[in-house]
């Protein structure tokens, strides 16, 4: 039972449970957040949160930047690893609902054998055109010679360090799954959800077993069964609702150490053996993909989200699941 939700939370609540879809008791609580996490800069090291601010893009300050090349493609961990090495801390207070950036107000930017560099939270005047990332191209904002000179320092060839203009420009995630969302820099989605069980499940099976910090999640919930996160399409987090949208296929990202920069080939092995398309959705052409964790979109992220938060402790409230994964969208 929940107390004191709106008039429209019930009406979301009713309308979620579809024919298509197997109803979970309205009262279940099926999990709960244990970690939430933002990635300024894409592909560098998160910062863990208590409380995270939502937008419609993701948590604020989530992939707001993005590292390119001398042709302004993104770079990531696939190609420079090493990236995952560059730490990032943000103000005191930037996590907060209103907090708003001073002129003085700075990111801080951190990797081994480098200065620290001060990148400022106040949006450059300058515009990178050309930047691409995935399937999206467009302008920039960029921060400037000294990031520039710092980031080609230490990965090694000619960089640039963007912000995503959010004034000029628009990202749309694929329609065909979540028509009329939007994202930053993140790979495809704002937010990506992923479970305690499912990562007890995996190391397990692993002689080295790894941390969530391999798959880069901005939700960790505990208290549910491994891969209960496959069947979810619609959830309650702090009366606020989540569609699942798509299964997350994983790259080689989730082989590299986080904390040393360095491959592997686990957990993906391993994986491929039991979250492999062909495993989970045997009646489906299999594409050599392999899935951990559940894309998301938050239903009301189409207005003004800065002001909404979620935080650690927050239950997990199931409005809408499938039967089996094999149904899942991939």
């Amino acid at each position: 039972m929940f107390v004191g939700r709106s008039q429209r939370q019930k009406e979301e609540m009713e309308n979620a449970l579809s024919p298509s879809l197997l109803p979970s008791p309205a009262s279940e609580v099926a999990a709960r957040v244990s970690s939430l996490f933002v990635y300024p800069i894409k592909s560098c090291k998160g910062i863990s949160l208590s409380q995270a601010a939502l937008s419609p893009t993701g948590f604020r300050w989530d992939r707001n930047w993005l590292i390119v090349n001398s042709k302004g493609r993104g770079l990531t961990q696939r190609v420079e690893p090493k990236l995952s090495l560059i730490g990032v801390e943000m103000p005191e207070h930037a996590f907060g609902e209103d907090w708003e950036p001073e002129k003085s107000s700075n990111m801080v930017v951190r990797a081994p054998g480098m200065d620290a560099l001060k990148v400022s939270l106040a949006k450059p005047d300058k515009i990178a055109d050309g930047v691409s990332v995935w399937e999206w191209s467009g302008s920039a904002l960029d921060e400037g010679e000294e990031a520039s000179q710092w980031f080609t320092n230490f990965v090694g060839k000619p960089c640039r360090l963007v912000r995503f203009d959010s004034a000029s420009e628009t990202r749309p995630v694929d329609p065909n799954y979540a028509p009329g969302h939007i994202a930053m820099f993140s790979d495809m989605y704002p937010f990506l959800l992923i479970s305690q069980g499912s990562l007890d499940s995996l190391n397990k099976l692993l002689k080295e077993p790894v941390p969530i910090n391999r798959f880069r999640p901005n939700i960790f919930v505990d208290g549910c069964e491994p891969f209960a996160e496959d069947l979810w399409t619609e959830i309650l987090i702090n009366g606020f609702t989540f569609h699942g949208v798509k299964l997350c296929s994983r790259c080689k990202v989730p082989t590299i150490n986080q904390e040393t920069g360095i491959g592997g080939q686990e957990p993906i092995e391993t994986l491929r053996n039991f979250r492999s398309d062909k495993v989970l959705q045997p009646r489906r052409k299999p594409q050599g993909k392999i899935y951990f964790g559940q894309n998301m979109v938050w239903k009301d992220g189409f207005g003004d989200g800065i002001g909404k938060t979620i935080e650690i402790g927050d239950s997990v409230v199931v409005l809408g699941k499938l039967s089996s994964p094999a149904k899942a969208a991939t």
